[in-house]
């Protein structure tokens, strides 16, 4: 599935040259495409010309930088806005950074034009498996269910009797997707898909193993879980109510 021919892309970068080959590049793919050099900028592009459909957001920006706007973007009224980070630098550490600030994929310069665009459509091919009635849980401080609650901000589960269970990064970001998509059935190609992006395809039946995990983090008994239920020949849905709180 190829991006569709209307869709508004929104780049934010400071070196010029990028700017322009970027927009050249994107409008000859057929896409429609603003490029600004700041965060001052993309602001004012995104009142005067959004919604956008994707964004591409420099890590390093003159002012405020990338993970600034990127954590702006995703507290306000773009956090569903999909988002693809840029850096000049392919550290590790900055990679994870800026996912966990809300980032959907990161590539790291110099990149050709030719990748940048495979990304784009794979985060909007992504973005769009989404449920079209999901409920976001961005914003809230914590997120009840059960005997459970989710501390967003810590990122890990606490019980009934204020124990905490720590969650990995790969467990945490699947609950996530569960809890913004109460009673529905989700396929193994999506929860991939939204939980571990571009490297999904690596491991094809990773899902299950992870599904598995994180059922033993919820003391969900496989045979008869509570929480994550398998539905045979379609995937899992999340069976439990959740609250919001802030």
């Amino acid at each position: 599935m190829n991006a569709k021919s209307t869709d508004h892309i929104l780049i934010v970068d400071d070196d010029r040259e990028i700017r322009e080959l970027l927009t050249t590049y994107l409008v000859k793919n057929g896409l429609r495409v603003a490029a600004v050099p700041t965060g001052r900028h993309m602001r004012a592009a995104l009142e005067a010309s959004g919604p956008f459909d994707l964004i591409i957001l420099d890590l390093m920006l003159p002012g405020e930088d990338g993970l600034s706007l990127c954590r702006d973007l995703r507290s306000g009224k773009y956090k569903t806005t999909p988002i693809l980070m840029l850096t000049a630098r392919n550290e590790e550490a900055d990679r994870i950074l800026g996912l966990e600030m809300g980032a959907d994929d990161y590539l790291a310069k110099p990149f050709a034009p030719r990748e940048l665009l495979a990304r784009l459509r794979a985060v909007l091919r992504r973005t769009r498996m989404l449920p079209p009635n999901m409920r976001s849980t961005e914003g809230a401080t914590r997120l009840a269910f059960g005997e459970w609650q989710v501390d967003t901000t810590a990122r890990h589960l606490v019980d009934e009797s204020g124990v905490m269970v720590a969650l990995s990064g790969a467990e945490y970001r699947l609950l996530r997707i569960f809890l913004d998509h109460p009673q529905k059935v989700l396929t193994r190609d999506q929860l991939l898909s939204l939980s571990q992006g571009r490297e999904a395809e690596l491991f094809e039946r990773s899902i299950d193993l992870l599904v598995s995990r994180l059922r033993q983090r919820l003391r969900d008994d496989a045979r008869e879980p509570r929480y994550i239920k398998t539905v045979r020949s379609e995937g899992y849905v999340f069976s439990s109510t959740v609250e919001a709180r802030d």
